[in-house]
């Protein structure tokens, strides 16, 4: 009997781990939040979303996605305010607008997409562990 793999949850999953090691700061297991700045080991933030996650052509925008804390992230509404204010400074003053822009986009990922993105996240996660282990 074969079992329905769920992609989307799978790639969630990998993809969130590749942005929290993506942004560890220099030859540390830590994060610095976008939206407030507190600092924390990266298996304690969230990959926080400036657009809702809900819209598919940003879920997995790298520039859309960002450590940040779990109190930022899931009961301060992602501290928008704080969160434009890291995206600014992180990206440039046009961050804000690229991204309204590209929210109206509506597409669909499929199966094989899918499972190519798991491949990269997969790869760069690698990557990223191989160099705080060296």
């Amino acid at each position: 009997m074969n079992k329905k793999i769920n992609y989307k949850a799978k790639l969630d999953r990998i993809f969130s781990q590749y942005i929290r090691l993506r942004d560890r700061l220099p030859n540390s297991e830590v994060v610095k939040c976008i939206s407030c700045g507190k600092i924390i080991h990266w298996k304690e933030s969230d990959c926080g979303h400036y657009v809702t996650r809900n819209v598919l052509g940003l879920r997995y925008n790298e520039q859309n996605c960002n450590a940040q804390c779990r109190k930022c992230n899931r009961f301060d509404e992602a501290n928008k305010t704080g969160y434009t204010l890291g995206l600014i400074q992180k990206y440039g003053k046009n961050i804000i607008e690229i991204l309204h822009a590209a929210k109206n986009k509506h597409i669909k990922i499929t199966q094989f997409e899918y499972e190519a993105l798991i491949q990269h996240y997969t790869n760069e996660v690698k990557k990223l562990e191989n160099i705080n282990s060296n």
